[in-house]
């Protein structure tokens, strides 16, 4: 399975989209800021959505879709699945 995410900060201000193919060992590095970069810098790590594929030319066109939405794009994308903006992180 691969997967396609949005995480943001606590303050959800900051949105970052992404692929992996281990959500759970993603979601750790980005908690515990093993990786430099964009990630760790704006300290996000809450894990607002989320999309599986089977297929990982499919997630590599999906995440570059929602790279490409507006910031009003992605905030509907996330509501429309998780309307409270829960950190689904804490549920793998």
């Amino acid at each position: 399975m691969y997967y396609v995410y949005i995480i943001t900060n606590i303050d959800d201000t900051v949105l970052y989209t992404g692929i992996t193919n281990n959500l759970p060992r993603r979601m750790y590095e980005h908690r515990e800021k093993v990786i430099d970069g964009f990630t760790k810098r704006y300290c996000l790590f809450k894990l607002v959505h989320y999309e599986e594929f089977d297929n990982v030319l499919n997630a590599i066109e999906r995440e570059k879709q929602i790279k490409k939405y507006s910031r009003r794009k992605k905030f509907d994308l996330t509501i429309s699945h998780n309307e409270k903006w829960t950190d689904l992180g804490l549920e793998l």
